[in-house]
């Protein structure tokens, strides 16, 4: 299995070349207008440029800088596009920083899902997942795209909090799974409810990420992440 990328507070996979059909069976709705101006170029005329690398880039520019601090020339200078040209294959600023988020959010929740599916306990997955997070927090000062998202924009951004609140649903479904295996197992109470669990772990996680960005160290992270875990021990242990 390829070792995901851990990027803010999720483990994040590589950009895929298009999570839109991943998106919509997220949250059961897309922007038509952002997936069509992505899928057809200005004019009919072939693109001459790397679409991952171009939200890549943007990506980076609204992690760094946020939505609001991103100005239409920081994003051109990024991508290395013309005004033009970067509305012609994504639309205006808004519209760009959707597709951004949804492919952010879709590649986040498979990249989990890897972290959390495969051999071996389903406690050391929970454990392997919450380590990346603390290392990848402690040295990654930009923060979750999400959670950034969610600071900036959620609570005036219907589209935005929906986008979000699909993927933080999706995430913790994906946990909560994880835990039940490690119920099954006898690695976890199992009188605990795997629901609720898994939503402490989710909060854990984003508890990390806010820790990490603010200066926690990668030892207190990891501290924090084997602690967690050690409190939901099975008392049959």
């Amino acid at each position: 299995m390829t070792t995901p990328v851990v990027g803010g507070s999720f483990i994040e996979a590589p950009l895929p070349d298009r999570h839109l059909p991943v998106q919509r069976r997220l949250t059961g709705r897309h922007d038509r207008s952002v997936q069509n101006a992505a899928r057809l170029p200005s004019m009919g005329r072939p693109r001459e440029f790397d679409e991952t690398q171009v939200l890549r880039e943007a990506r980076s520019q609204f992690r760094h800088k946020g939505y609001a601090g991103t100005s239409v020339a920081d994003l051109t200078e990024a991508t290395r596009l013309g005004k033009g040209s970067l509305y012609g294959a994504f639309g205006d600023k808004r519209q760009l920083f959707l597709r951004v988020l949804d492919d952010y959010s879709a590649g986040s929740v498979v990249a989990v899902r890897d972290a959390l599916s495969g051999d071996g306990p389903a406690i050391d997955r929970l454990r392997s997942y919450l380590l990346a997070i603390a290392d990848g927090s402690a040295r990654d000062g930009d923060g979750c795209l999400l959670a950034n998202s969610t600071a900036e924009l959620a609570g005036q951004d219907e589209e935005v909090a929906a986008r979000v609140s699909a993927t933080f649903r999706a995430l913790g479904a994906l946990i909560e799974a994880a835990v039940r295996e490690a119920q099954a197992e006898g690695d976890i109470d199992p009188d605990a409810d795997a629901r609720a669990v898994g939503g402490m772990l989710l909060a854990v996680a984003r508890g990390m990420e806010a820790l990490g960005t603010g200066g926690a160290s990668r030892r207190s992270l990891r501290r924090t992440a084997e602690q967690t875990l050690a409190v939901l021990a099975s008392r049959e242990r």
